[in-house]
């Protein structure tokens, strides 16, 4: 997950950079979406663990 984050955020970066406004805005969407998406499961998972022992 994390690393469809950095991809979308490198592909953001590189459209903005070339004049791609509607790419880089898009792109930048889903990186945002999937970061936010990539820290509730590393919360849960680090709940889930302290809950087991």
């Amino acid at each position: 997950m994390l690393r469809w984050t950095i991809t979308f955020i490198i592909i953001a970066i590189v459209a903005g950079i070339l004049g791609f406004g509607g790419v880089a805005g898009t792109a930048a969407g889903i990186a945002k979406v999937l970061f936010f998406i990539f820290i509730v499961l590393f919360i849960l998972s680090l709940i889930r663990s302290g809950v087991k022992r």
